[in-house]
């Protein structure tokens, strides 16, 4: 999913944030993960046996039963022992830095815990890798099912699988088509996606374009953050070197995706917001059409069906990207320390199973990371109502088809919260001097991260 700017959020995602907390505010903040103060071990409820099993998640899955596939209710509805409770944290970033806080503790977590792509290599690494269920032997999951390198992220240096993969995250540009058509640009999605065809530099160009004829009070694009994000994840090289080792400075893709994410904070073309942050003030955006561009790896468009609602049903439409690129995905893990591991398991492996994957991207649209769902007709030839007649299973489908994995470090999680929340936010902001706010990540990276 992601979801969260980690992912999202991920998710989209999940598609799918903050600085990393002090413990003292991760202690506080425990209840983030279970919804409740008791530990969250998902323990019986007090009702003749029935078994409760919580699920943590951040962004939007689409699992639930309000705005989601109402796969929850589905499932009780086949296993009437079991009761499911969701809690659902919109930050990425404060999600994970509580799970690990709670893993190191062996409690308070839900009996599934999704982990974002960027944190994979960490949960995999070898002082986390014991603390998951091994579910390539545990709850029934078709392991062949998943596209193999989704598959292969999410496996321990010793060959345990800790996750299941929940979805990719295939970019395309949404842009708000009534907002373009103020500032007399192509509304067409094809000949909008011609304008920046093989080039970031292009996409500053068109915003460029917008702004000199902009409805007032409005801007080209959300997040000078979010932008850093979607080009980094279109690039070959990101965080990390071939072998996994952090590289994060010496990156080309870092470089390119830093320089573009400035220029467009610089030459006021972001709306300055911080994705997901939690006054909420980038949701309320999307529902007063401040920004007409948004990176939209497939799980943002739940997003934007969500905050922009119903009044902007049909103002919104996908174009290609620039470059493509997959930007967030997570996975579903059972923690060891789970009352109920061997249900969780189960419920994980039919929550990633194909059948639910296609549902939830027929509401969500989170593209499936399982290989017969992604080329199945339902997602292929998929339209989204909020989209209108705009061919959505098409466009991600032929992204998908592009992504090509970047080697991943334990540690990109972490440093893409530094250089979008304390380098990118600073300069958009704060007005930050570049060379100053680049300076800030690296001690915050040396600081923060041992390597």
């Amino acid at each position: 999913m992601r979801t969260s700017s980690s992912r999202p959020a991920p998710g989209p995602g999940r598609a799918r944030r903050t600085a990393l907390a002090a413990v003292a505010a991760l202690t506080a903040g425990s209840a983030l993960l279970t919804g409740c103060g008791d530990g969250g071990d998902g323990g019986d409820a007090a009702d003749g046996g029935t078994i409760t099993l919580r699920v943590g998640t951040f962004g939007s899955f689409g699992y639930d039963n309000k705005t989601g596939a109402k796969l929850y209710a589905e499932y009780e509805k086949t296993h009437p022992h079991i009761k499911i409770v969701e809690s659902n944290v919109a930050d990425g970033q404060k999600y994970w830095d509580t799970l690990k806080l709670r893993l190191s503790r062996n409690s308070g977590l839900a009996d599934i815990q999704a982990i974002e792509v960027g944190y994979i290599a960490e949960a995999t690494g070898s002082a986390m890798a014991d603390k998951w269920v091994d579910l390539s032997k545990n709850g029934g999951a078709d392991l062949g099912a998943f596209l193999d390198w989704k598959t292969k992220q999410a496996t321990t240096a010793d060959g345990k699988v800790i996750g299941l993969g929940t979805d990719i995250g295939p970019m395309a540009i949404c842009y708000n088509k009534d907002l373009f058509a103020k500032a007399k640009l192509p509304t067409d999605r094809t000949e909008v996606g011609k304008l920046w065809a093989g080039d970031w530099a292009k996409f500053l160009e068109v915003g460029r374009t917008y702004q000199k004829s902009a409805p007032a009070g409005t801007f080209f694009h959300d997040s000078g953050s979010g932008l850093f994000n979607a080009v980094v994840n279109s690039q070959p090289e990101q965080y990390a070197d071939p072998s996994g080792k952090l590289a994060w400075e010496t990156s080309p893709g870092v470089k390119t995706a830093w320089n573009t994410a400035v220029t467009a904070a610089q030459s006021g073309l972001t709306a300055k917001l911080r994705q997901f942050d939690e006054k909420g003030t980038w949701n309320a955006a999307f529902k007063n059409s401040k920004f007409a561009t948004v990176a939209c790896p497939s799980w943002m468009t739940g997003i934007i069906k969500d905050q922009a609602g119903a009044a902007n049903q049909g103002k919104w439409d996908i174009a290609a990207p620039p470059v493509a690129g997959n930007w967030g995905g997570s996975f579903l893990a059972v923690p060891k320390s789970g009352k109920h591991a061997k249900e969780a398991a189960e419920l994980a492996a039919w929550l990633t199973a194909p059948a639910q994957h296609a549902k939830v991207f027929a509401v969500n649209g989170n593209i499936p990371s399982t290989k017969e769902t992604l080329s199945s007709p339902a997602v292929v030839g998929a339209k989204l109502p909020y989209f209108g007649d705009t061919p959505v299973g098409e466009i991600y489908a032929a992204a998908a088809a592009n992504i090509r994995p970047a080697p991943i470090s334990r540690w990109d999680g972490q440093v893409k919260t530094f250089l979008t929340d304390n380098g990118i936010l600073d300069i958009e902001q704060r007005g930050t001097d570049p060379a100053k706010a680049w300076e800030n990540v690296k001690k915050l990276v040396d600081d923060k991260i041992d390597q």
